[in-house]
């Protein structure tokens, strides 16, 4: 196994938008022993409440939902471009139905506050601190709200706390 190191999160040099929209994350939450990972694209980096904060978004529909509800930690894993397929795999299939870290060969392991994967180059470990829905009477510009919800499955929103940013060494 590689080895991590904390790292200062004002330090990273890493571009949030490609980071997040481009080069997409796996959220995970649960314990070593059971958890689930799913692949997002949305997503921010930021300062809220005088704390580094992230933001992520999950529908309801996903089975990494329950996870999110029932623990309060979650971690961020961002990897390098060669993972690409397996960041595909665990955004089109549930934990519900399969498990992804068999069928990726991704290896989780466990971190202070979450489960991670080896493979990743940077990894968040939050804490929950938030959560609101997106809710359709909320949006001012209509277009989006027809756009990404046809099935009026909204997301959920977390903001979470970084309590610690790791690198690979």
């Amino acid at each position: 196994m590689d080895s991590f190191k904390k790292f200062e999160v004002t330090e990273i040099k890493d571009n949030p938008f490609k980071l997040i929209g481009r080069d997409w994350m796996l959220i995970t939450a649960g314990n070593i022993e059971k958890f689930n990972t799913m692949t997002a694209s949305w997503g921010a980096l930021g300062v809220l409440w005088n704390k580094n904060t992230s933001t992520v978004y999950v529908r309801p529909t996903r089975y990494t939902y329950k996870f999110l509800e029932n623990n309060d930690y979650y971690t961020l894993s961002f990897f390098p471009e060669k993972y690409r397929s397996a960041l595909n795999f665990c955004g089109a299939n549930s934990g519900k139905d399969i498990n992804k870290v068999k069928k990726t060969g991704l290896c989780p392991l466990k971190g202070e506050f979450g489960v991670y994967f080896n493979e990743a180059r940077l990894v968040f470990e939050c804490k929950k601190l938030f959560y609101s829905e997106l809710a359709p009477e909320r949006f001012i510009d209509k277009s989006l709200d027809e756009a990404n919800y046809p099935n009026k499955d909204y997301h959920r929103m977390y903001i979470g706390e970084i309590l610690n940013c790791l690198v690979k060494e």
